[in-house]
């Protein structure tokens, strides 16, 4: 029991030494807490741009004068983690994109699209496509398409002409 009493002794005094030393220090060095903050960071309000659309030019020809095929093979690179677009590609964790200008939006029959694109009723044109690489996810509600989009129109002008080259039958440019 002597032992007992040592060690119940030594835990309480080292308790009370830390809660001592803890209380003696906010004495000593009392902290004001601010009542205005320090640094303050602006938030940009982006409620209008998600209930809207980004704008779309309407004029695709002068979007589409603006790219190259060439640049668009170098664009894609970031499609082909998920797509492929070669002729007899498979899919990939997205549809493969081989024709896909000129074809129906979520027509390929061996992939399973999301309800939104699934429900999408159109053909994949100039338009629609250019529409769509802006914020995928902005132009289809519920696609599972997780690519945030491509904002600069050169970019995608060439991307949509140089997968209007990946096809036996190209769609006439504009």
């Amino acid at each position: 029991m002597n032992n007992f009493n040592k060690i119940f002794g030594s835990l309480l005094l080292v308790v009370i030494i830390v809660f001592g030393i803890n209380k003696t220090s906010d004495i000593i060095y009392k902290v004001n807490v601010p009542t205005t903050e320090s640094y303050k960071v602006e938030v940009k309000d982006n409620s209008q741009t998600n209930e809207k659309k980004e704008p779309v030019s309407s004029d695709i020809k002068a979007i589409l004068a603006l790219g190259s095929a060439d640049q668009g093979k170098k664009i894609f690179t970031k499609c082909a983690a998920c797509h492929s677009i070669n002729k007899g590609g498979g899919n990939k964790i997205g549809p493969a994109l081989y024709s896909v200008l000129g074809r129906k939006v979520a027509s390929v029959n061996d992939y399973k699209y999301s309800k939104g694109m699934a429900s999408f009723e159109k053909i994949w044109g100039f338009e629609e496509m250019n529409a769509f690489l802006i914020k995928p996810a902005a132009y289809i509600k519920g696609t599972k398409m997780a690519f945030g989009g491509l904002k600069k129109e050169e970019d995608r002008a060439s991307l949509i002409l140089y997968m209007n080259q990946q096809t036996d039958n190209p769609l006439q440019i504009p």
